[in-house]
């Protein structure tokens, strides 16, 4: 801080009475101060001021050093005191009224700092001092509306940075730091929040507006229990606090609501979980911690309801509120699986493997890169309308019907797009088949080996040979002949 100006020697008429010896011996006391505070030995200045105010009390001088002293020595109420003390006992005194000023604007209360700058002003309208002061005071003013506005707006980062900047004018103002302090909470910055709150709670155990912030920080991190134990000391130390108040019944209710559907989730009864766990979601929007988890706990339920899209929501909202948070992009990567959103799930899985390099998170992530591969071919179940666990008769049926339902010459009449169209599902089904009804073949398609050579491998069949080969020659009931004389791929149908 600055060094604050003090009186030096002040002039005494010559007395021969006692209250004359007096006057010398505190005005010697002064002196001495003022020596000391020179030379920046505030302690010892502080002292020798004191000393000057117990021989003659009456002195506004004495009073105005002092509290010159104790602002130096950044112990702004006690100087505040000193302050109206000297203007008490004399109203003209400018330094007095400019020392008082500055202390209320230091501790934050712009208003009575103008109305002191302003006083000095008008005994003496030219004081530039006086001028300055009264636009910091201004400023901080303007700073704490703007704030105010912010808070409202539920714009914390204006509100931390309208602080910062009323802080290095009121650089000790409580009210101002416990403003800022809780909106880093609400930011997330708990590390910040917590470390403004204890250098607060260093010097006033007792405040209040201190024990609610870290019960706050404590709250938004999921530590719950120990967040309403501070909440109470708050509640102890100001009963009137009403966002303490508010705060420990939130903190309550969302552990209570949460347990409720924990419990819900273990006992299978899956739908009043979810809605237990909606409920939680509404107590209190700004615990991003807590809800984080609740949207992931609703999730899980979902998927166990087989809402996999609100189950996917849910996951994603999660981590909207934490990126950071494994278990929601584990629950959200397993949610795509189900559905077969493979490139979701693979996308998933590397930001988890990216984080935590563990062997179950490399083997689901190998899972679902394999998934995708599998997914990327033709899907021969889906060409013949089957399962992935249909029988070698089921298998038989479908291929059946889709191959009569695409064969070219049920087409022979249709355009020659959807000619052409019909011969490729024809061959296509035929393709499936031949995979299918081999076991060999099968079991390596199921497990995604060889796909690109198993595929390359159906280039030279023939479809058409196929479909004789299921349903037999003109003997057997079907002959399907090739008519040269048309285009490729015209059949015709004929009944043996």
């Amino acid at each position: 801080m600055a060094a604050v100006a003090i009186d030096m020697l002040m002039e005494i008429e010559p007395q021969i009475t006692r209250d004359g010896d007096v006057e010398r011996k505190a005005e010697g006391y002064k002196e001495q101060g003022n020596a000391f505070y020179i030379k920046k030995e505030y302690s010892e200045a502080f002292n020798y001021y004191s000393k000057a105010i117990d021989s003659c009390p009456k002195n506004a001088s004495y009073y105005g050093n002092r509290a010159a002293t104790l602002m130096m020595l950044c112990r702004f109420r006690e100087a505040l005191e000193d302050s109206q003390q000297a203007v008490r006992i004399d109203d003209c005194f400018m330094k007095g009224h400019l020392r008082e000023g500055k202390c209320h604007l230091s501790l934050g209360n712009a208003m009575a700092a103008s109305r002191c700058f302003q006083k000095v002003l008008e005994l003496e309208p030219s004081n530039s001092q006086a001028q300055q002061e009264h636009k910091n005071a201004a400023s901080v003013l303007e700073f704490e509306r703007m704030a105010e506005f912010g808070f409202d707006k539920r714009d914390f980062r204006k509100v931390v940075y309208c602080m910062d900047r009323a802080l290095i004018l009121a650089s000790a103002c409580h009210r101002f730091k416990i403003f800022k302090a809780e909106c880093l909470a609400l930011l997330g910055r708990y590390p910040e929040a917590q470390s403004v709150a204890s250098d607060i709670l260093r010097v006033d155990t007792t405040n209040g507006d201190a024990l609610y912030v870290r019960g706050l920080c404590l709250y938004y991190e999921d530590c719950i229990d120990k967040a309403v134990q501070f909440f109470v000391q708050a509640l102890r130390m100001a009963p009137d606090h009403e966002k303490a108040r508010l705060a420990c019944r939130n903190a309550k209710a969302l552990k209570a609501k949460k347990e409720e559907g924990n419990q819900a989730f273990k006992d299978n009864r899956f739908e009043a979980a979810y809605k237990l766990y909606s409920e939680a979601l509404v107590i209190d929007p700004n615990n991003i911690k807590t809800n984080a988890k609740l949207y992931c706990n609703r999730g899980t339920v979902g998927a166990k309801l087989k809402k996999s899209n609100e189950a996917i929501e849910d996951c994603t909202s999660a981590i909207k509120l934490d990126d950071t948070y494994i278990k929601a992009y584990l629950r959200r990567a397993q949610c795509y699986m189900d559905i077969e959103q493979y490139e979701e799930a693979v996308r998933d899985y590397e930001k988890v493997y990216q984080t935590e390099k563990t062997k179950e998170h490399k083997h689901l992530l190998k899972t679902a890169q394999l998934e995708l591969k599998k997914n990327k071919r033709k899907d021969y179940y889906k060409l013949l309308g089957v399962g992935k666990n249909a029988t070698e008769d089921e298998i038989k049926k479908a291929y059946r019907k889709r191959a009569l339902m695409h064969h070219p010459d049920r087409h022979s009449a249709a355009t020659s797009d959807v000619q052409k169209e019909e011969e490729k599902k024809f061959k296509e089904v035929g393709e499936a088949f031949t995979v299918l009804s081999d076991p060999k073949k099968k079991t390596r398609y199921d497990c995604g080996h060889d796909l690109e050579e198993e595929r390359n491998n159906m280039g030279d069949f023939d479809a058409n040979n196929i479909f004789k080969t299921f349903f037999g020659g003109p003997a057997g009931g079907f002959s399907f002949e090739s008519n040269q004389s048309q285009a490729p791929g015209n059949f015709f149908f004929q009944f043996g």
